[in-house]
């Protein structure tokens, strides 16, 4: 009878620990699986200067490629801009050029000959002023007449020291601070031809990136402000999951983990990705997360690459999420 007793507990003590240890395998060898929603990014594109929307080449629903013009402003007013800045940057090169090369030969020439001028003139003062000097100790003539001739000698003395100074100064040219004044301005007209050839881009949008456009919040003939939305644009890619993670499982999906996410309205057709980030932080289980027994936990928010998005992920769509098991080696 003992026997039999102790047989029992025996058969009983096994199959609760073979039991034990089979809910630890399964719990272990468990697929994981997560559940999130999709987070699709979008843009809202405007102009970066204002003025009147020409023309919008698409519609709502309508599929862009990176690149492709999607609406015009008006650009004539910003074509003049550009007009009168090259002009004023051809009048800045002229005149640089100008203070480069420094006076005419021909403006050099005439101060010589004007020089020239001058000392002959001062020459023949001079001897005016000597002989009136020496006649008018013997009362020869008059005072007066001595006097005009030392003011006419001051006078064309003055005039040579005039004439060289400008010979001088045509000579040595325009000087290094008029030059680098000059090619400052050429610097500054060029500047501003590079702005308005900017502004002039800047009159057509084009798309950022390939995606859907989902709004069109403004129509040709529109006034619209430098920064105002007048397209919304879903992108295409790139195409993410969030999802969140309890913490007893947050070490088996690190950065980079594979992992295979199916939607439920195809869910005979996987979609792959890989683990991007995970946050530090923990936080409350968000109210969209499916499972009950995560809803009051704190669990760990993690973003999935999809890699082979089709178009077929919609914003918000739910998703299951498990990890791809590495295979045996």
């Amino acid at each position: 009878m003992k026997i039999r007793i102790i047989l029992i507990v025996t058969l009983i003590v096994a199959a609760a620990t073979g039991w034990h240890f089979y809910d630890q395998y399964q719990a272990e060898h468990a697929p994981l699986v997560l559940y999130g929603n999709v987070d699709i990014r979008g843009v809202d594109l405007g102009f970066r200067v204002g003025g009147r929307i020409e023309e919008l080449l698409v519609d709502e629903g309508d599929a862009v490629k990176v690149g492709d013009t999607l609406a015009r402003i008006d650009s004539e007013p910003i074509r003049r801009e550009l007009e009168q800045a090259r002009a004023t940057l051809q009048a800045a090169q002229a005149e640089a050029r100008l203070k480069e090369a420094g006076y005419r030969e021909e403006d050099i020439a005439q101060a010589r000959a004007q020089l020239a001028r001058s000392r002959a003139l001062a020459a023949n003062a001079k001897r005016v002023y000597d002989r009136q000097s020496e006649l008018v100790d013997t009362r020869g003539v008059s005072l007066q007449s001595f006097e005009n001739a030392e003011a006419a000698l001051e006078e064309a003395n003055a005039q040579v020291k005039m004439d060289e100074a400008r010979l001088k100064e045509l000579e040595s040219g325009f000087r290094p601070e008029e030059i680098d004044t000059a090619l400052a301005a050429v610097e500054q007209a060029r500047a501003a031809v590079s702005l308005a050839e900017i502004r002039l881009a800047d009159t057509e949008l084009k798309s950022p990136s390939a995606g859907i456009v989902i709004t069109r919040a403004a129509e040709a003939g529109a006034i619209v402000q430098p920064g105002t939305t007048v397209l919304s644009l879903s992108l295409e890619k790139p195409v993410w999951v969030r999802a969140y993670v309890h913490e007893p499982q947050l070490g088996k999906f690190p950065p980079g983990t594979p992992v295979t996410l199916t939607t439920d309205s195809r869910p005979d057709r996987p979609y792959h990705g890989k683990v991007g980030y995970v946050s530090p932080r923990a936080e409350f289980t968000p109210k969209p997360v499916e499972t009950e027994e995560l809803r009051t936990s704190l669990v760990y928010r993690l973003r999935v690459v999809v890699e082979d998005s089709d178009g077929a992920l919609r914003q918000g769509m739910p998703v299951t999420i498990r990890r791809n098991e590495t295979p045996p080696e």
